[in-house]
């Protein structure tokens, strides 16, 4: 019972903000589960969409997510993290709900691109206020329970989103938008009811301007090798699936089994895995793992191409183990770089230039993965693995460059978990 007891209370974030956001994120995640589960049935059954159309909607909202990335980080900065973050939510509940009412493939285009800038907008208020209103030794261990509880919430969803579809009816799918947009609305009021974080002080006027982030060379630099390791997510969620059932013999049904293992060890293993997230040499130190453990996992894959029965599916589970390893590690040394590196007065800007900057990468990447790990019949498994080794070798030498220079704001990002100018003796706010 003490055994059961302890579990618990390791899965169950420390008592105030880092708890409410945890919860937050949960029902965020139960919404956002539930309407992608089932939003390409919507799409095509309930606004007549040809699979044509929903491509390039997905393509031209990617597009705008490219555009709008800085510009909204920025704005994110001016307005404050708990506005922006709210008005994103609360944009997102509009959006949600309009998707019923479209009548056209122009207004789908429209909705999916205003769907991308709230999301984008939410994302940058969020990161914001969550490094202004925690200490900086809490930053990445709230935003590891806020990932696990977003995954377990994510599941619910999709639980809920598939017995939508089995109904088989239109009001079940229009239910299942209109459920994620009520939740969506609820967000936006729970996050303007949080606790106000400290502001950041900065002059505007004699500031620098939105474009200086450009000049931060090192920055920049370290946010292309971070958009490349986001390649481990592609492997993970597209090409691994492909390459199973078209390059093996396993079973289809596996392709369930390796998706709820992945969920299973990210929302279990996924605060221990922060643990070294605490500064820039930490950092480094889990993008290097990480890089390292998907660069063995490519050629594995490779290997499940040639084997059968069994030894396949213990292949594929290794794959999916490991590039989850990559996902636990990666994704702590990626909150300390959204969180604490940039300057307290622009970590909307920089969020948003280190986000342009992985959306495009983003819209090339699926098609080079898989031209090369399975339009190459298995070879190109090796080069994807070279990648990875290049990120591993690439990881310490431009770490340091960040470290050794100073940010716009004149300081380096080489501190380590300690306070900084956005946050304040108010971070730790009482539960309830």
């Amino acid at each position: 019972m003490d055994g059961h007891r302890f579990a618990v209370y390791r899965l169950l974030p420390p008592p105030g903000l880092p708890r409410a956001i945890a919860y937050q994120t949960a029902m965020v995640a139960v919404g956002s589960g539930t309407f992608l589960s089932g939003s390409i049935v919507f799409f095509t059954e309930v606004l007549g969409l040809t699979p044509v159309q929903i491509g390039v909607g997905f393509s031209i909202a990617g597009l705008a997510g490219v555009l709008t990335s800085l510009p909204l980080g920025t704005l994110a900065d001016r307005l404050g993290g708990q506005r922006s973050w709210a008005a994103g939510a609360l944009g997102a509940a509009v959006t949600f709900a309009a998707y019923p009412l479209v009548t056209s493939f122009v207004g789908f285009v429209v909705l999916m691109v205003v769907a991308a800038a709230t999301a984008s907008f939410a994302n940058a208020g969020r990161t914001v206020y969550t490094a202004a209103a925690l200490p900086a030794a809490d930053r990445v261990r709230t935003m590891a329970y806020a990932r696990s509880y977003l995954n377990a919430g994510f599941t619910v969803g999709t639980g809920l989103g598939a017995l939508a579809l089995a109904f088989d009816s239109t009001a079940a799918l229009v239910a299942m938008v209109l459920f994620n947009s009520a939740l969506s609305l609820l967000n936006a009021v729970l996050v303007a009811r949080l606790p106000a974080a400290p502001a950041a002080r900065h002059e505007r006027s004699a500031g620098p301007s939105r474009w200086a982030v450009l000049r931060d060379v090192p920055y920049v630099t370290s946010a292309v090798l971070l958009a490349v390791m986001m390649f481990h997510a592609v492997i993970l969620i597209e090409i691994l699936p492909l390459w199973t059932i078209t390059h093996t013999d396993a079973p289809k049904p596996l392709l369930g089994a390796m998706l709820a293992l992945n969920t299973v060890l990210v929302i279990s293993l996924q605060v221990p895995a922060a643990r070294g997230a605490d500064s820039l040499t930490g950092a480094a130190r889990l993008i290097r793992r990480g890089a390292l453990v998907t660069a063995v996992a490519c050629p594995v894959a490779a290997v499940a191409g040639r084997t059968g029965g069994w030894w396949t599916v213990v292949a594929l589970i290794g794959v999916v183990v490991l590039v989850t390893t990559t996902e636990l590690w990666f994704s702590a040394a990626l909150w300390y770089f959204q969180t604490t590196v940039p300057p307290a007065a622009e970590r909307g800007a920089y969020l948003g230039t280190a986000q342009t900057i992985s959306s495009a990468a983003d819209v090339f990447a699926p098609v080079g993965l898989t031209l090369l790990a399975v339009g190459t019949g298995g070879w190109g498994w090796w080069v994807v693995a070279a990648i990875f080794v290049g990120c591993a070798l690439a990881a310490g030498p431009v770490v340091g460059w960040v470290a050794r220079t100073p940010r716009t704001d004149g300081h380096t990002g080489a501190a380590t978990a300690g306070p900084d100018p956005g946050s304040g003796t108010a971070a730790r706010p009482a539960s309830g």
